[in-house]
């Protein structure tokens, strides 16, 4: 059952915003902590993701997604 949660959409937007600064500047992170050109690809992905991640978790939907996970996995 679906329960939206103040919280929860605050540390998604928090998730949310960090995936696009990753995004915003994703060739400067893959420079200096990466492989420079040959993994901006990468990073883009991982920031597009994140932001993913953040989105999910905004509205409160990881809990059902991880319900229903571990219910296939442990329901007898």
């Amino acid at each position: 059952m679906y329960e939206f949660s103040i919280g929860w959409f605050f540390v998604g937007l928090i998730i949310l915003v960090a995936g696009v600064a990753f995004l915003k500047w994703y060739q400067v992170i893959a420079d200096n902590l990466g492989g420079g050109v040959g993994s901006y690809d990468r990073y883009r992905l991982w920031a597009l993701i994140t932001c993913a991640l953040g989105f999910v978790v905004m509205v409160n939907l990881h809990t059902m997604l991880l319900q229903w996970f571990f219910g296939m996995l442990f329901h007898h």
